[in-house]
């Protein structure tokens, strides 16, 4: 059974009842191709695992923000278009404070609803394109993942200094049933 038709209303309600009933897979919404296997959904994103990256040997992606097998639906903006903002906060959830070239703090105002998995979880995606990052994948400009069929359907944070999450586009993909 699938939420053929539904847009991205659709999508978070279908995955806000599988939560209740059972798992979901998330396809892409322009071609059906898988981009997840089953997953059950968490009630919030969790908090960002602390993991000291000062006594890493190596620059290396930070433990995963969700556990393998599940996901949840982020509330908060996320992405790009950064923009200014009156005082500094955080510059999207999980992550810390970030300056613009003149020193004015910055906040996403990117879409919220995203679908925030495990990023081992995901099944053939390619990088499109990563804001810079010293060694991973930066949210910072925006989605980066496209889909096999070449439709950008998800922002993947993978940089040493970032929470190591993906976000799948609540606009871009659908909740199946597996």
């Amino acid at each position: 059974m699938t939420d053929q038709g539904r847009g991205r209303e659709g999508v978070a309600g279908e995955a806000g009842e599988a939560g209740e009933a059972g798992a979901v897979a998330f396809v892409c919404a322009a071609c059906g191709v898988a981009l997840t296997g089953p997953l059950i959904r968490l009630p919030a994103v969790p908090e960002a695992p602390y993991h000291a990256r000062s006594e890493a040997d190596e620059p290396r992606p930070l433990p995963a923000t969700v556990p393998s097998g599940r996901y949840a639906i982020e509330t908060e903006p996320y992405g790009a278009p950064l923009v200014v903002a009156e005082v500094p906060g955080p510059v999207m959830p999980r992550q810390g404070q970030h300056w613009n070239a003149d020193g004015k703090p910055l906040v996403s105002r990117g879409p919220r609803g995203n679908i925030v998995v495990n990023p081992d979880d995901a099944r053939g995606l390619e990088l499109e394109h990563a804001a810079p990052a010293c060694c991973g994948a930066s949210p910072d400009g925006g989605m980066n993942q496209v889909c096999a069929c070449g439709t950008l359907v998800a922002t993947l944070s993978s940089d040493c200094a970032m929470p190591y999450e993906l976000h799948l586009s609540a606009a871009h993909v659908r909740a199946v049933r597996p």
